[in-house]
C-alpha cells in the first residue's frame, strides 16, 4: 500500500485521530511489560508515515502537534523552585553534573569517526545528556516506589537534569548559524533573548509585589506558554527553552492550581502523543537500511549506557545507608524518553542533522528507554523479594 499523495485536511485529521486511539489501546496493554507509550506512538507513526500518510501531509499541522512538547517543557519550568534540591542537595548536584559531563567524552569520537560539524556534535551530546525521567517516575508511581529514598532522589534529579541538556541544544542551534533557519534574528538574537528573560523576570517580580490578582485563566496560560516560546525561537535559543522560561515565570506568579493543571493535562494528553506519532512518521524506512545510521546508533547507544552507569558514582555510602539503591537510580536515569526525541526532532527541523543521523538518534532513544524501564522493573522486583525475605526471617 502506497502513502496517500494529497489527502484532504479532514482525511489527515481522521487518520491521525484513529492512530491516536490505537496508541491509547495498545499503550494500556503494553504497560504491563514496562513498554512506554512513546514506543507505541513511534511504531505507529513509522508505519503510518511509510505506508499510509507521508509526513509532508501533516507538515502544515506541525505547529499544533508541537504544542504538546511546549507544554511538557512549560511544566518543567513550573517545577523549578528554590527548594527543589533541599533534600539530598549534594547528591542531586553530583548526579546532574555526572549526567551532563560524562557524555561530553563522546565529542572526539563523534567528530573524528563520523566527520560531524560542531553544531551536529553538540546536538548529539544534548540527546545523550537528556534523561527521560518522566517515564521512570511513572513506573515508580505504578509500583508504589515513588516515595522511597531512591524515588525521591530521582524526583529531585528529574527537573534539573535536563536543564544542561537544553543549554547544549541551544548552543547547537546557535552554532549552526543563520542558515539553518529563516525565523531567527541572527547574531542579535541571543542578546534579544537574554534581554527578554531579564525584563520579563523583573516584570514578574514587580507584579508579585504590587498586584494581588494573578493570572490563572486558559488565555493567560497560553500567552505565557506561547509568548516566551516564540521569543526563544526567533532569538535562536529554541522554543523549548522559551517555553521552559514561561513556566518559570508562571511559577513565580502563582503556584500550580487545579485549574492550571486541567488546562495543561488537556494540552499534553492530546497533543503530545500526536507529536510523537509525527516523529515516527519522519523516520523513513530507507534510512534504517543505511549502514551509517546503524553505526552511529551503536556508538550513541554505548555512550548513552556508559554515561548513565557512571552516575552510580554520585551515590555515596551515606546515601546507601539512608536507603538509596544505587542501581535503581542508575536504571532510572538510562531512559532518554521524551527530551531525547524532542531534541532530535528540533535539530532535524533546524537542519542540524541528516535523515540517517535522525534515525540513529531515534533508535538510541527508543532502545535506552525500553532497556532502562525493563532493568528498572527487574530491580524493583528484586528489592521487593529482598524485603519479603527479610520480613520472613524476622518473623
Amino acid at each position: 500500500m502506497l502513502p496517500i499523495a494529497s489527502p484532504s485536511l479532514l482525511t489527515t485529521l481522521l487518520i491521525l485521530l484513529i492512530s491516536l486511539g490505537a496508541t491509547r489501546v495498545l499503550g494500556q496493554r503494553l504497560t504491563r511489560w514496562a513498554i512506554p507509550a512513546l514506543v507505541v506512538e513511534l511504531a505507529i507513526g513509522f508505519a503510518l508515515g511509510n505506508v499510509v500518510l507521508p509526513f509532508k501531509a501533516i507538515q502544515p499541522l506541525s505547529g499544533i502537534t508541537e504544542l504538546g512538547v511546549l507544554t511538557l517543557f512549560f511544566q518543567v519550568g513550573l517545577e523549578v523552585r528554590s527548594d527543589l534540591v533541599s533534600s539530598r542537595a549534594r547528591t542531586i548536584i553530583r548526579l546532574v553534573a555526572l549526567s551532563f559531563l560524562t557524555p561530553l567524552l563522546a565529542y572526539w569520537p563523534l567528530v573524528n569517526w563520523f566527520a560531524m560539524t560542531p553544531a551536529t556534535t553538540l546536538l548529539c551530546l544534548a540527546c545523550l545528556s537528556a534523561t527521560g525521567t518522566g517515564v521512570t517516575l511513572r513506573l515508580l508511581a505504578q509500583r508504589q516506589a515513588l516515595r522511597t529514598p531512591s524515588g525521591r532522589l530521582l524526583v529531585g534529579v528529574s527537573v534539573l537534569d535536563d536543564l544542561p541538556a537544553i543549554t547544549l541544544l541551544a548552543l547547537a542551534v546557535a552554532a549552526g548559524g543563520r542558515a539553518i533557519s529563516s525565523n531567527t534574528l541572527g547574531p542579535t538574537g541571543l542578546g534579544f533573548g537574554l534581554l527578554f528573560a531579564l525584563l520579563s523576570y523583573a516584570l514578574v517580580r514587580w507584579w508579585v509585589r504590587r498586584c494581588g490578582q494573578r493570572p490563572s485563566g486558559p488565555l493567560a496560560i497560553l500567552l505565557l506558554l506561547i509568548g516566551p516560546a516564540w521569543v526563544g525561537e526567533i532569538s535562536g535559543l529554541t522554543a523549548l527553552l522559551g517555553a521552559l522560561w514561561g513556566g518559570v515565570l508562571l511559577g513565580r506568579l502563582s503556584p500550580p492550581e487545579d485549574a492550571l493543571n486541567r488546562v495543561l493535562v488537556v494540552l499534553s494528553e492530546v497533543f503530545l502523543p500526536l507529536y510523537f506519532i509525527s516523529v515516527g512518521m519522519r523516520v523513513s524506512a530507507s534510512s534504517l537500511v543505511d549502514s551509517r545510521a546503524w553505526a552511529l546508533a551503536l556508538v550513541l547507544l554505548v555512550a548513552a549506557l556508559l554515561s548513565k552507569l557512571a552516575c552510580g558514582l554520585g551515590v555515596s555510602a551515606k546515601d546507601k545507608r539512608d536507603g538509596v539503591d544505587r542501581w535503581l537510580v542508575v536504571f532510572g536515569l538510562i531512559p532518554r524518553g521524551l527530551p531525547g526525541l524532542v531534541f532530535a526532532t528540533t535539530a532535524l527541523g533546524a537542519g542540524l542533522i541528516s535523515q540517517p543521523q535522525f534515525s540513529a538518534l531515534v533508535v538510541m532513544v527508543t532502545v535506552t528507554t525500553v532497556l532502562g524501564l525493563l532493568l528498572l522493573e527487574q530491580r524493583l522486583v528484586q528489592l521487593e523479594k529482598g524485603r519479603g525475605r527479610a520480613t520472613d526471617s524476622i518473623s
